[in-house]
């Protein structure tokens, strides 16, 4: 049966390869990004009734806006994915701008929680729906020069837990870790080390079933995709 996939952080990496992997099994995907040039693209390369906007998920005006006109031309999605998020480059904390610090918060965060306050009460008026905010290896433990990004990530650990327990009965909210993927993000943090880890046209193989087969007992569980 087809579902109704809501992705933020379309343009690249993980949602990218999200958005192709649930479109190439007959599944709707609406999703929003930043880069209007990678929003051109997924327009070319997907017609309706996927459907994809510029959004920045930091701004709740837009993401507000977005979300009221996803949900005026179609129904609540059946898969909510906050995917969006940033890190910053490699540093201790103390040499992390200000600006920086909190460009990161706002879109690793307060996005989360804006495309939440916005999509997820017509999801609960059905009673129905999964939530899925993306986590990290370093929203359950840390390393040096990520703090910006270990304290995002946690924060989504701890936000995404006590979500689940807000939630009625038949839906559900999921902090899920991707595992260690070769991203753009990940050769930030690596360098030329992140190709020794899992391809992302591999990490789609699994991830993408892993998805499509959450259940609701598993609403408030800490997950990671399968290696």
């Amino acid at each position: 049966m087809s579902k109704l996939i809501v992705i933020t952080g379309v343009s690249r990496g993980l949602g990218l390869a999200m958005t192709q992997g649930f479109a190439a099994k007959g599944h709707t995907v609406l999703g929003c990004a930043r880069s209007v040039e990678s929003i051109t693209e997924l327009r070319k390369q997907f017609d309706s009734p996927h459907a994809f906007e510029t959004v920045d998920v930091s701004d709740e005006v837009q993401v507000q806006a977005w979300a009221s006109r996803l949900l005026n031309e179609y129904p609540p999605p059946d898969l909510l994915i906050n995917n969006a998020a940033i890190i910053n480059a490699l540093a201790p904390l103390w040499e992390v701008p200000s600006e920086d610090f909190s460009t990161l918060i706002d879109i690793n965060i307060k996005g989360v929680a804006n495309v939440i306050r916005h999509v997820v009460p017509a999801m609960l008026a059905k009673r129905h729906g999964i939530i899925v905010n993306l986590s990290s290896g370093w929203g359950r433990s840390t390393s040096p020069n990520v703090a910006s990004y270990c304290a995002s990530k946690w924060a989504i650990e701890g936000l995404t837990r006590a979500l689940a327990q807000e939630l009625p009965p038949g839906m559900v909210a999921i902090p899920l870790s991707p595992g260690i993927v070769h991203t753009e993000m990940l050769e930030i943090c690596y360098g030329d080390d992140a190709a020794n880890f899992t391809a992302l046209k591999d990490w789609t193989v699994k991830a993408i079933p892993f998805l499509l087969n959450l259940k609701p007992e598993q609403n408030g569980q800490p997950l990671t995709v399968p290696n």
